[in-house]
């Protein structure tokens, strides 16, 4: 059964839907992926509630929550009009990626963290970049989708080589990087830099991402190599 404060969620994403329908006009397309994209969110989170020793969502998931409706409008934007409402799409991808901020500090301040709060914000940051790549890969060519696609190769990855899913200690440049991320393909995606300025930051962007990324990876790789347990079965081999 879904949690009242999940199903409010999805609530709230159908709302937000009507009212941006309302605004420049949805089709059918544009309310499939929409609400597609709330209920999607609805499992995850309910099956990760089951998972959890939480019973229910916190003040900073909320804050999520509302951050990932507004994703689900820039998907069907996306959906229903190829791109082509830059405008509404630029105004609230940047409204969702301001609100970034403020989940965390909500979480902080109420002692409210949880893993699955951490895992949530995650992935709704993951999916925006995904979608704001499909956008700027229609004017930049196909290889911009690289950085929408790295969080998921990186993941599919980690079912090949469980090590990748080690825990990473805490990062500044992590951080940053990701948010340029975002930064960077609202940018790009709402033409205000000339072409040549736009095919520069997001070359940049994705030169940062595969840093981080590789550096992230790097680590992880050398804790697994010269972990105990991995020294004790090599002196026992």
């Amino acid at each position: 059964m879904m949690n009242p404060g999940i199903f409010l969620g999805v609530l709230v994403q159908l709302a937000l839907l009507g009212t941006l329908d309302a605004a420049v006009g949805l089709g059918p397309l544009g309310w499939l992926a929409g609400a597609a994209y709330g209920i999607a969110v609805g499992g995850f989170l309910t099956y990760g509630l089951h998972r959890s020793t939480a019973r229910s969502l916190g003040p900073a998931d909320a804050v999520t929550l509302g951050r990932s409706g507004l994703v689900g409008c820039v998907t069907a934007l996306v959906v229903d009009t190829a791109g082509q409402e830059i405008a509404a799409m630029v105004v609230i991808a940047s409204v969702a990626l301001a609100l970034d901020a403020v989940d965390g500090q909500v979480a902080r301040r109420t002692g409210t963290s949880s893993p699955l709060g951490a895992r949530f914000d995650m992935e709704v940051d993951a999916y925006l970049i995904l979608i704001l790549s499909v956008v700027v890969a229609q004017s930049l060519g196909p290889w911009v989708l690289t950085i929408g696609a790295m969080r998921y190769v990186f993941v599919a990855a980690s079912r090949l080589w469980p090590w990748l899913n080690n825990p990473l200690p805490p990062s500044l440049a992590r951080k940053t990087v990701a948010a340029v991320q975002g930064i960077v393909l609202v940018a790009a995606a709402s033409t205000i830099l000339p072409l040549w300025g736009a095919y520069a930051v997001t070359l940049g962007a994705l030169g940062l991402l595969t840093w981080s990324f590789g550096r992230d990876t790097w680590w992880l790789l050398e804790q697994h190599a010269f972990s105990p347990a991995r020294r004790v079965t090599a002196d026992v081999a």
